[in-house]
């Protein structure tokens, strides 16, 4: 867990998400960049860089140039729990997040942390980072039995061995693993 900038961002339960998101995030702007975090999996920076241009016909692309290795063009499906808080949300121009007038073209990272930072503060919740969305969203699929050749097409990663250091092992998960042995 995260404890004063230093180590992983926790990873969210269910009952901590909801109440992020429903009593932590004050407005549209911040439900739809840290929506799109978790939802997507991908990196905050990669949330940011994104115009009203990348999302599309159901899906959010995360272009080339924009994310962390440039390695490839991801496209990811929105699920509907992520369309909707879209919905709430329109910004002006053509950037998703747009910065303030005349200083930055785009919200920034510092930004983004400050307003996660003071909504967890609302919620009583601690070793939350930017980070701890796409921590959540990776270790959830990998959770529900997605494989991990697919959670690597989603979140970018260049190898398995990268993407595996992000999943959290859950006690459930060590008992049913170990409740399968038999003869």
């Amino acid at each position: 867990m995260k404890v004063d900038g230093n180590g992983q961002g926790k990873i969210l339960s269910q009952d901590e998400l909801r109440r992020l998101f429903t009593e932590g995030l004050l407005t549209p702007r911040d439900r739809a960049l840290f929506g799109i975090c978790l939802f997507t999996g991908c990196r905050v920076s990669e949330a940011l860089a994104l115009t009203k241009t990348d999302i599309k016909s159901g899906t959010i692309t995360f272009r080339k140039c924009t994310t962390k290795g440039k390695y490839k063009t991801r496209i990811v499906d929105i699920p509907p729990t992520l369309a909707t808080i879209l919905a709430e949300y329109q910004p002006s121009g053509s950037m998703m997040f747009p910065g303030k007038r005349g200083v930055t073209e785009r919200l920034t990272r510092f930004m983004a942390d400050k307003i996660l930072r003071e909504a967890c503060k609302r919620v009583g919740l601690e070793g939350v980072s930017t980070h701890s969305f796409r921590r959540t969203a990776l270790t959830q699929m990998s959770s529900a039995g997605i494989p991990l050749r697919t959670i690597q097409e989603i979140s970018g990663h260049g190898d398995l061995g990268t993407l595996q250091r992000y999943l959290e092992v859950t006690p459930e998960q060590k008992r049913k693993a170990v409740s399968v042995i038999g003869f």
